[in-house]
């Protein structure tokens, strides 16, 4: 194997970032920062608790009630987004080399990251100058109107799967809406999260209207939750932590969105075109070495052309490069971290039993070290298994065979989450009907996903709450005011007249 890349000027810590300065806990306290290569720990992170997340919030309320940002014309605001954006596009190799180094994710995949956080901040500049709100005109007595205001301080919990991509869809439309922000980044993942700060100074957003604290989800994360001044957490991650945060916002009748794990369904129809159903459900599961909410990580294949799948799939399953994640020509790297290279393996180990073994199954030859699974397909997978029911957030897929269309509806349906479906079949009334009636968020037709910013995202069941995307987003992070004025007589009842 060649020799593990490594960045230039890796930051031998990776601080919080509150009111404008970049700073330690308070307590001083640490965590250790791995790279997924080596497992070796290559940074210390500031370990964030209640006071830390404490001052954070009372600069990010400062910003709110005594700065310039919620104050500023759209237009104002989105001159700083598209700056941002500009910012990102520009050191998007510096960005993709440190978001694979810290997370494990090919290089290859990792550039694309960077591009589409650019987008979702150049969108939101552009949605918050086009954006127009209801007026309604009551004939001859009254006009209505809706004015939109910033809820205040956004506290935004962040994954470790695509960590710099996923923190630019809540901080675009956060910050584009006039809130100010309190990031909490992945813990497993901290250093893109960094680069935040820089990007945001350099481009002009005021003092205060963005801030980070680093730690772990119980410290950090709770204390964040929890806060009194926070009017809304914005969630991604897993489910029941999701039910955790659920709890803690009651107390303080918190705005919620979350976006929790899935399970979802790929359903190949034998009418399908089978290669570009393969493609895609290989990439779906393999993409981002598999740690990702939207993975199709259950394929329910009609029984008529399950043995000719099955054998084309692991054919290829076993052909996908596994290896260094700086190299260009590897599509499945390193799993992020120690902890979850144990799930994920054990998942693997328990397949053994529930499924047919047809690629993969273990350490991949010749990567002795590092978070290293290999593409893994388990066929003829029973619908209460674990490995059907579970989400293992890795290379391992669960393939199942159906007869009718009304099996396959009920083995998709068939778990406690519902956040994407992938259906494949030319029969363009069942494409339809079938979609309409899969219990998911969101649904791709002959398609592998593609995301367009502009519709809602989110999931149903255990897979979330609430949507982000587009006017969604704005919906969350805006209060909606109604404003009526009478024009003309005002006509009341006249009480004790």
């Amino acid at each position: 194997m060649s020799e593990h890349y490594v960045p230039e000027n890796l930051p031998s810590t990776i601080q919080h970032y509150i009111d404008g300065q970049f700073v330690d806990s308070l307590d001083g306290e640490t965590f250790d920062v791995l790279d997924p290569v080596t497992n070796k720990p290559y940074a210390q992170g500031a370990a964030g608790k209640k006071a830390d997340v404490d001052q954070a919030v009372q600069a990010a309320t400062r910003a709110f009630t005594e700065g310039p940002w919620p104050r500023m014309k759209p237009r104002e605001r989105a001159t700083v987004l598209n700056r941002i954006a500009d910012a990102v596009v520009a050191q998007e190799d510096r960005l993709a080399e440190m978001e694979t180094f810290d997370t494990g994710l090919p290089i290859t995949q990792a550039r694309g990251q960077a591009r589409r956080a650019a987008e979702n901040f150049r969108f939101f500049a552009d949605l918050i100058v086009a954006q127009h709100d209801n007026a309604f005109k009551v004939p001859g007595s009254q006009l209505n109107y809706v004015n939109r205001k910033p809820k205040g301080v956004a506290g935004l919990i962040t994954p470790w799967n695509t960590p710099f991509m996923l923190e630019s869809w809540k901080l675009a439309p956060a910050l584009a809406s006039g809130c100010t922000v309190v990031l909490k980044p992945a813990e497993f993942t901290p250093l893109s999260a960094s680069l935040w700060a820089e990007i945001f100074e350099d481009a002009g957003l005021p003092q205060g209207v963005f801030n980070m604290v680093n730690g772990i989800g119980e410290e950090a994360g709770d204390a964040l939750v929890k806060h009194p001044d926070v009017p809304l957490i914005s969630f991604t991650g897993e489910s029941n932590t999701g039910k955790l945060i659920f709890r803690n916002c009651a107390e303080h009748l918190k705005g919620m969105s979350m976006e929790l794990g899935g399970k979802s369904p790929a359903v190949v129809f034998d009418d399908a075109d089978l290669d570009a159903a393969i493609d895609s459900t290989l990439f779906g599961v393999f993409s981002l070495n598999g740690e990702r909410c939207t993975a199709g990580s259950r394929i329910l294949v009609q029984r008529s052309v399950y043995d000719e799948f099955l054998e084309k799939y692991a054919a290829r399953a076993k052909n996908v490069v596994v290896g260094d994640p700086h190299d260009p020509k590897t599509q499945v790297g390193a799993l992020v971290h120690p902890e979850h290279y144990e799930k994920v393996m054990s998942y693997v180990e328990l397949g053994k039993e529930e499924g047919r073994l047809l690629a993969g199954g273990g350490r991949p030859e010749g990567l002795e070290e590092g978070n290293y699974v290999a593409p893994t397909v388990f066929a003829d997978v029973k619908p209460d298994a674990r490995i059907f029911q579970e989400e293992i957030f890795g290379p391992v897929v669960a393939i199942t065979p159906f007869e009718t269309e009304e099996e396959a509806l009920e083995l998709a349906n068939n778990t406690r989450y519902g956040l994407a479906a992938y259906i494949w079949t030319n029969d363009l009334k069942r494409a339809h009907t079938f979609a309409q009636a899969v219990d998911s968020g969101m649904v791709w037709l002959n398609s592998h996903n593609v995301r367009d910013l502009r519709s809602p995202f989110g999931g149903v069941k255990a897979s979330g709450l609430g949507h982000e995307g587009g006017y969604r987003s704005i919906d969350f992070y805006t209060d909606q005011q109604a404003v009526h004025i009478t024009l003309g007589d005002v006509h009341t009842p006249k009480f004790g007249a």
